[in-house]
């Protein structure tokens, strides 16, 4: 595997990518910018960095990279995206979230048949501790612990949960133009 750096809202910078990569079997994007808070303050800027992190960026990585997907290998070739619950579970303040992280769920179900015999797929996490919610400091522990109560699953996920979802997209012959949902159940609770 092999992490590389892109601007996804820069052409150019998507197409570098595709120069230097060559033929390649899986590609994953977790990218996001979360363009959050109440409506009245949303910052149009903002808006178009959300859209290019969950929309934009990965219409550019097909259209740049798909060529070169090693299709004739047993598992084939696949994109792997991020949406998240926040699609499900719109919430007020994350109106940009919810929007960007759906439209990303239908893109990868269009890309499926754009790009085709190239597998794409999103994987939908709900709350996970990544280290993303550190910032809470002492109170972490406890909105883990009421995110859990309240899901189907009882608990959080964690980076393997991910990780196991992505390893199951990118060698999962048989599966395209899915949303993978690793939440726990939580779009449901």
């Amino acid at each position: 595997a092999r992490t590389v750096p892109v601007d996804l809202a820069d052409e150019a910078s998507v197409a570098a990518l595709a120069a230097a990569t060559g033929r390649f079997d899986h590609l994953v994007s977790t990218a996001a910018m979360p363009a959050n808070g109440p409506l009245a303050e949303l910052e149009l800027a903002d808006i178009h960095r959300a859209f290019a992190a969950k929309v934009y960026g990965p219409l550019l990585l097909a259209k740049h990279l798909a060529p070169q997907a090693a299709t004739d290998t047993p598992d084939g070739a696949s994109f792997t995206f991020f949406s998240g619950v926040a699609a499900w579970r719109p919430a007020p303040a994350r109106t940009v979230m919810a929007t960007t992280n759906g439209a990303l769920a239908f893109l990868v179900q269009a890309l499926a048949v754009e790009i085709a015999p190239v597998r794409v797929n999103a994987v939908s996490p709900g709350i996970v501790d990544t280290g993303a919610w550190d910032g809470l400091g002492p109170d972490k522990a406890a909105f883990l612990r009421s995110v859990a109560d309240r899901n189907p699953a009882r608990r959080t996920g964690t980076v393997d949960d991910l990780v196991g979802a992505v390893r199951f997209a990118m060698t999962s012959p048989f599966v395209t133009g899915t949303v993978l949902h690793v939440d726990g159940g939580g779009r449901l609770a």
